[in-house]
Formats: structure tokens, sequence, C-alpha cells
């Protein structure tokens, strides 16, 4: 990792004036130090000042840079987002520092989800590695080159819980577990922000949505949440708890309403939970607009009633909109808003300025502006051997009839589909500051693999689709997708002449990346028909058939599991993808990664997971009944579950050994098995404990996640993993909304998957 020394340098006091000089110069990084500073600077500031620091501006044609400088010289602004080059940050702190009253210095935000210069695969796909080693590699990454561009705070993780592939945006999490999610949500806020947010080559996270966003009604985006407090607080709030629990200094608001309450608007969310009961210090954010729309919500008359609701529920920030900045000096005026409210909220923006260290150094992650990069974008700042080693990891091996894979290095083979040499697509959404030219797709990794020993083809097959709506969609805001303008049929007699050449096909087919996005909910989650038919004229060739997939959300995938002889997801695998893949399919890479969500038959199976609740007529597979929890018109069960995953050598696990077979209140117990790799390859595997509550007070999940262990093995290698399990493993939320852990008997499931698992039970007492 290319980590280069630098010593941050202050902006010299010489320079700025008399009655700015109390301001700057060393601060202790202290709650206590940090206190006392806000508040003597907040007697400093005039309510406009104050209502300054609660506007955040994103940079477009709305708020072209010379207007939003404009604002800056007159304390209108506490915040940036979407500027990532560090002249154009330098310019704008340079407005603060040179023209504004007291000097406050903003800070500088971004969409940093899944990589900054360097992009690794979606976060979908960084749960399916199962690797908390290599994801907090991809914070610190991050980190660095989010920092190297001069910002100071990243919209991420995002931490929603999803249970839902119809919704775009699941791309953008970590599945549809809540221990998995908080597990993720944990490290990357860990690694992101490392010891302090004031390092040189940290920055703040700002965990999102809160909350629930994951479970809107029909995974439309933007859409409502109606839940129960049992479930909220069971399965959806713990990864935003324990993200908050590592420091996650920000919080950005939910755009959905919950329980019939937009979350901008809901004090219990924002200041009961988060504040009082969750003790968070930092800065609640609203989204985009958010704001404005409580007017549309029904709960805002308008806009100076909606703003009027969202600062005294608890939003600190508003972001992208003027409505704060408009309409709180006539609200304080008339008393609708105190002037301690606004002083509240702009507290909580001071403070996570004096945590960026931006007080003792407004400059800290710009450094002299001899320092700037002469090229932005140069190779050199680029961390690609650690994308294409997270990349390997991400990848899911769904299929491989008759050893088809790994592919020899020899003979001809044939790489098709319209997404096998897309660098656009291959990168995934929010790609940040990602290069297009810059990424590898599938065909460049494949020829970089085994151009030299085997004859590579190409045809591209088929457009991602030939809906003329869909794709005039995907490319409204970019240039997304490039259509091929030649006849279908051409594009497909094309393909099979060139799978006819061949030894094997590799055919890379799924989602182009903006079908996976915010804004981009699918009512059908099967693959689209030109690339369906393309995958027919395939199979007809007789030739094996090697599916890779790249998408962001679970598919439905029935056909292409009959077609395929082998079959890869990949999700958007990033900058190195394309060398991750071919480094997988020829064999140099065991695949290693599981499932971080259940992969569904048909959208009408939708909502299917792994830990749902039991019911009192279950279905058994093996003694089908009538009158019992079923589709009678599909086979039940998901297509791929939960946790699943396989690999190029084989494993075994052993019966389940306990420690002891009662847990005490105080005590624990530990669970082990003995897994060996009994198959003629090195290869890395994901050990994953789940527990059951045979008899409580309310129903509990069928199994739920409560801890998992990634190893390595060499063939003919065993080893024992063993699970540590207390009290807190078996505590649930009662009806009485007590969080409890009730006696009684435990099931304990041990396994590779969330299905072949073996088992055993103890007694809590």
């Amino acid at each position: 990792m290319k980590w280069i020394c630098s010593v941050s340098l202050a902006v010299s006091l010489a320079i700025q004036p008399a009655f700015a000089e109390d301001l700057f110069g060393p601060h202790a990084l202290t709650p206590e130090a940090r206190d006392a500073f806000v508040t003597q600077l907040l007697k400093k500031m005039t309510l406009d000042e104050k209502i300054g620091q609660l506007r955040l501006i994103s940079v477009g044609p709305d708020n072209p840079k010379e207007a939003i400088r404009e604002m800056i010289k007159h304390g209108q602004v506490g915040a940036i987002f979407n500027t990532v080059t560090r002249p154009d940050i330098r310019a704008m702190q340079d407005q603060v520092m040179q023209l504004s009253r007291l000097k406050i210095p903003l800070f500088f935000a971004y969409d940093v989800i899944h990589g900054q210069r360097t992009v690794f695969p979606i976060p979908l796909g960084l749960a399916s590695s199962w690797d908390l080693d290599a994801v907090a590699q991809v914070g610190r990454i991050s980190a660095y080159e989010a920092a190297d561009d001069g910002l100071n705070m990243t919209w991420a993780p995002m931490v929603d819980v999803s249970r839902e592939p119809r919704w775009g945006r699941v791309s953008e999490g970590f599945g549809e577990d809540t221990y998995l999610t908080a597990e993720m949500g944990r490290t990357l806020v860990k690694s992101m922000q490392g010891k302090s947010p004031a390092d040189r080559y940290s920055v703040m996270t700002s965990v999102k949505h809160f909350a629930l966003y994951g479970a809107v009604e029909g995974g439309r985006d933007y859409n409502t949440v109606d839940m129960s407090p049992q479930r909220m607080f069971q399965d959806y709030l713990p990864p935003y708890k324990a993200s908050l629990d590592a420091g996650s200094g920000g919080v950005m608001v939910a755009l959905n309403s919950i329980n019939g309450v937009p979350a901008t608007a809901d004090s219990w969310l924002l200041k009961d939970l988060l504040r009082k009961q969750w003790k968070f210090k930092g800065i609640t954010i609203s989204d985009h607009g958010a704001i404005k729309e409580l007017i549309k919500h029904g709960v805002a008359s308008d806009p100076q009633d909606a703003v009027r609701i969202a600062l005294k529920s608890g939003v600190d920030m508003s972001m992208s909109d003027e409505f704060y900045s408009k309409y709180l000096p006539g609200l304080v005026k008339s008393g609708a808003v105190s002037e301690q409210e606004i002083d509240d909220a702009a507290r909580h923006v001071l403070n996570v300025k004096y945590d960026m260290g931006l007080f003792n150094d407004p400059y800290s992650h710009l450094g002299p502006k001899g320092s700037d990069p002469v090229d932005t974008n140069a190779e050199s700042r680029l961390h690609r051997p650690e994308a294409r080693d997270v990349a390997r990891k991400s990848i899911v091996l769904l299929k491989n009839r008759l050893e088809t894979l790994p592919l020899k290095k020899a003979g001809t083979i044939a790489v098709i589909g319209p997404l096998a040499d897309s660098q656009r697509d291959i990168m995934g959404s929010w790609s940040a500051a990602g290069v297009i030219k810059q990424s590898v797709t599938l065909l460049q990794g494949i020829k970089n693999v085994a151009a030299d020993k085997a004859t590579i083809l190409y045809a591209k097959g088929a457009n991602v689709t030939d809906n003329k709506g869909i794709q005039d969609f995907l490319n409204i805001y970019e240039k997304a997708v490039t259509v091929d303008p030649r006849p279908p049929q051409q594009m497909l007699d094309e393909a099979v002449a060139t799978a006819k050449k061949a030894d094997v096909v590799v055919v890379a087919v799924g989602e182009a990346q903006g079908m996976a996005h915010e804004a981009s909910s699918r009512s059908d989650i099967t693959i689209p028909p030109s690339q369906l038919a393309l995958l027919r004229a395939l199979k007809a060739t007789g030739k094996p058939l090697v599916i890779v997939l790249m998408n962001g959300r679970p598919l439905a995938l029935v056909s292409e599991d009959q077609y395929a002889d082998a079959m890869l997801e990949t999700w958007f695998s990033g900058t190195e993808g394309g060398n991750a893949i071919a480094d997988v399919l020829f064999g140099d890479y065991n695949p290693s990664g599981k499932l971080p969500v259940s992969f569904p038959r048909s959208v009408g199976q939708i909502p299917i997971y792994y830990n749902h609740l039991p019911t009192g007529r279950p279905y058994n597979f093996e003694k089908p009944n009538k009158y019992t929890s079923h589709y009678y018109d599909a086979a039940n069960g998901p297509l791929y579950p939960f946790g699943y995953g396989l690999s190029y050598t084989r494993f075994t696990v052993s019966p389940v050994t306990l420690s002891a077979n009662t847990l005490t209140r105080n005590g624990s117990i530990n669970a082990s098995v003995k897994v060996t790799n009994i198959g003629q390859r090195d290869g890395a595997t994901v050990v994953q404990l789940y527990l059951h509550d045979q008899t409580a007070s309310i129903s509990r999940p069928v199994k739920e996640l409560k801890g998992f262990k990634r190893i390595m093995l060499k063939a003919g290698e065993s080893q024992t993993v063993t699970f540590p399990i207390d009290v807190n493993a078996l505590k649930f939320w009662n009806q009485q909304m007590q969080q409890v852990a009730e006696p009684g008997k435990f099931d304990v499931m041990i396994g590779l998957d969330s299905v072949r698992t073996q088992n055993t039970e103890f007694s809590y007492q």
C-alpha cells in the first residue's frame, strides 16, 4: 500500500487578520476542550452566522462555484459536497479564510461508498467476502484517497438492512442480515476514521440512512415504511447503533417515513432515540432536498413550516436547499424557533469541525499548494493490487457442474455479452472519483491473464436491454449505456458464430450499473429479455457455458441456473474487476465468497430471507402438505440461500461440540467444529454460526447469524473453529420492549451456509 508520509502544514497565522488569531492554532482534541472552544465561538457569532453553519451546499448547475463563493464570503455556508479536487477545495477554503468575518472553516464531503479513486466492489460485494480485514483495508484506502483529495467527510457507510431486491439501493448496503451488516458498518467506520478523523489520511463517516430505508414498501425508492417496534429494534436498528458506537461523527437522515412520520420530521427518532438513548454527540444531516419534501409528505403546510419541523425534530444541517437560511431568521424572530435551538444545531456542526481538526488547520487535508498532484487522475494514485485482491474475495461461485471451472489457459475462449467489455458498468454505482478509462473489463482481464496461452474471441451479442424506455432512463444524467445500433438478430448471429469457434463460452450478463442505483427500483428482477435470448442461443451451441453475473441486487436466475455449466456472481467488482474475475475463472484464485442475501426464484417470493419467523403451519420439504405456508405453483425456498458459495475444493464440517450443555447468566460456552479441506486445492471458506431460541415469549426467527470466521485451509488440512456464546447472543426485544434473554433451550447450527449445518442444543438458565 502506497501510504505517503506527509506532515500537515498549518496555515501561517501571520497571514490571518489579528481578530482571528484566537480561533486558530493548536487545540487539544478532547471533548472538554472542544466544548469550551465551541461555547466561546458561539458567543461571538451572530444569528445569521449560526444559521449559515447549518447549510450544506452541493456544487452543481443550481449552485455554480462563483455563486457559492459569494455565499461563503457572507457566512451563508457551513460545508460543501461534490467538489473533489484540491485546487477547488482550496479556493473555497481561501474564501473563508480571507473574506469571512470569523473564518470558521468549511468541511468538504462526498459519496465515498466503495472507494474514491480506486473503485472497490460495491458494498454488496464487500459483504460477500465475509472478510473484515479486507473490508478494513477498503476503508483505510478509501479514506486515504478521499483525504488526499482534500475531503473531510464521506456519506458512508450505508447500513440499511434490506430484504427487498427490487430496491435499487440494495447495491449500496451489506445485505439482508442484521449481524453481518453491523459488523461491516462497524469495521468501515473504524477504518475510515482511524484513531481520529483529524488525522491527515482519515475522514469522518456519516452513517446512513437513518432509519429503516432498506424496508421501503414494494422496494420503491423514497417510499414509506411501516414496522413494529420489535422488528425495528431487533432487525433494522442494530447496524446503525454498532456504527455509531464505533465512533461515526455523522448521521444522514433517511428520506422515507416511519409509521407515518417522515424521518426528517421524527423527533422521537432523532432526539429521543439517537441523542437521549444512544448518546450520539455528532451531527445529523438531511438527505438531498429532504426538508422541502416534508410538504409533499403532507406533514408541513409550507416551506417555513417544513423548516420549523425539521429543526425542532433534530435535523442539524440542511443538504442542498436554501430553506434554513431563508426561513430560520424569521422563525426565530416570531418565536416559533428559539435561538437556543439554533445554537444546539450550530454546536453540533462546530463540534464535528473541531473533531476534524479544522480549527487547528483549515487546510489539514490539502497541504501547501505546491503539493497538489500534477495529474489528479494519475495512475500512481491508485491502489490496484489491493483492489484486485478484495474483488477476488467478493466473487461467489454459484454453480460448477462437472468441474467446468477453473478454465484452462489453452485453446479458444469466446468472451461474449453486453457487460463483457464495459468499463463503466464494472465500476458499479456511486463510483466516486473513479475514472472509467482506468477500469479493467472482463474481456481485458481475460486477455491479461490468458492471452499469451489461449485465443480470445469477443462478440457483444446483445444490448443490456432493447427496451427504448429503459435505455433512455439509464442515460438521463449521463451516457451510461452505449446502445449498439445493429439489429438484435445480427448481434445474436455474430455471438453464435463466435461461440461455435470456441472450446468454451464465457458470457457476461446482468444489469447495467444504472439499473442498480438510487431511483432504480425494478418490478422485474430477471435478466432483461435481450440477454436471455443471448443465453438461450449460446446454450444451443452445445459449448460449455460459463455465466459471469454483473449486478447490484439478487436476481431471479432459474433459467440461468439451468443453462449454465458454471456461474459466478461478481456483482460490480470495481477498477480491477476484470483481472479479479479472470483470476477466479482460470483458477489462479480459488473463490471463497458467500452470499449476503438470499436469491429468490421469482419476484413473487419477495420478501424471502433466511431469518424469518416460524409459522404454525411450516412447510415440510420432505413431506409436503397442502395446508402449510408455501406457494403451490413454484418450488419453495430460495434458489441460492443466504451464506451460500462454492469452492474449487470441498470442505467437511464435523458435528458440533460444546464446552458445556448449560449457559449461565454471567458465563459463556464455546461451540466448536472441525473443518477439513478434503479436496485437491488449497482454499478459503467462511464458517457460520446460527442460533435459534426454541421457546420464547414471542416467536423468534428460525435461525439468526451470530458469528462467522473466514479460514484458509491447504488441501487435506483441518482446523478447529470455535465460537464463544454468551447471554448477549440470546437477547431480544420482548412484547414490552424490554431487551431480555429468557431461560430455555437454544439450537446451535454451524455450517458453510445457512441451510447445510451441523446442529446441537444447549440450555440457558
